[in-house]
């Protein structure tokens, strides 16, 4: 290798280097989408005061807006239900997910709404803040349960898209059940923390691994707690195929950004398939799970048990 020109690219790295210390924003630009708000980064600590990036904030601004790719596709495809596009956050947390969707989608188009629904009453505050002082008047945000949001008189009778961004446990099924009864064309659901079905594994343990060898997938503590996460997700998609949803599970992102990383996107085609369900309770029968299908996937029952 020609020993000058090795000289010449070190030296232009550095220069890089020194030009992205002394101008921070110059660094950033290549993670940023065009016309994206440094300002709303900032406000939402994803972006340092001085406009830099640390290795956190990349990971997760990566996987937001890697979500709102496949959100962004979705509402180009849809028509609205009603006289405009409304869009229900669950589990909304800081509403990264929220803010950063419509500073990319929702604002350029000029309309459409987005409901963030979360439990934590400073963080619904500390949104309805931030989203007057950006002018982001069509972002509201209740501070209410996922499980209480389908009867909440405040929001709107039908949602055209539903989306739940690590919502813990069996909020991830609020946020479903919520779509179905509000017939949303679509949901994007990224999965968190599936306890209820590991604990239930656990309470049956003993009478599963006298009925069957299969019992040894759950029989340690870590496999149950891996397993439930697998099949609480695998119930869910069922679920939503039997109530008319053509679903695609794939990657959020890659591994190395988040162990949370299944996407569930559901499309609403109206084809409810009966074979779904019959798998779905086929499953909670074999793994003593039985007592879950009055709760969680009660618009599932077959005709002999409705």
């Amino acid at each position: 290798m020609n020993p000058s020109a090795t000289k010449n690219r070190a030296d232009r790295a550095r220069s890089a280097g020194a030009r992205s210390q002394k101008h921070p924003e110059i660094a950033v630009q290549a993670e940023l989408r065009p016309g994206q708000s440094v300002e709303l980064l900032k406000e939402l600590h994803i972006l340092t005061r001085e406009g830099r990036l640390n290795q956190d904030s990349r990971r997760k601004l990566k996987q937001v807006e890697h979500l709102v790719q496949f959100i962004e596709k979705l509402l180009n495809e849809l028509q609205p239900q009603g006289a405009e596009l409304t869009l229900a956050d669950h589990g909304a947390g800081k509403s990264y997910l929220g803010f950063i969707l419509y500073d990319l989608w929702f604002k350029s188009h000029g309309s459409g709404s987005i409901y963030g629904i979360e439990t934590r009453a400073e963080l619904v505050e500390r949104s309805r803040v931030l989203a007057q002082r950006l002018g982001f008047e069509r972002m509201r945000f209740l501070n209410i349960a996922a499980a209480d949001a389908a009867s909440e008189a405040a929001l709107p009778e039908r949602f055209d898209v539903v989306t739940a961004l690590h919502a813990c446990d069996t909020a991830t099924d609020d946020a479903i059940a919520f779509g179905l009864a509000k017939q949303a064309q679509a949901m994007v659901l990224v999965p968190c923390c599936q306890a209820e079905l590991a604990a239930c594994l656990r309470h049956n343990k003993a009478f599963a691994l006298s009925r069957t060898p299969l019992a040894e997938l759950w029989r340690h503590p870590l496999h149950t707690r891996e397993l439930g996460s697998q099949l609480t997700n695998v119930l869910r998609c069922l679920y939503l195929e039997s109530q008319g949803y053509s679903v695609t599970v794939t990657e959020l992102v890659g591994w190395e950004h988040s162990l949370k990383n299944e996407l569930i996107i559901a499309r609403h085609t109206g084809h409810k398939k009966r074979n779904a369900a019959e798998r779905l309770h086929a499953l909670l029968a074999q793994f003593g799970l039985q007592e879950l299908a009055a709760t969680r996937y009660a618009r599932a029952a077959l005709p002999a048990e409705a």
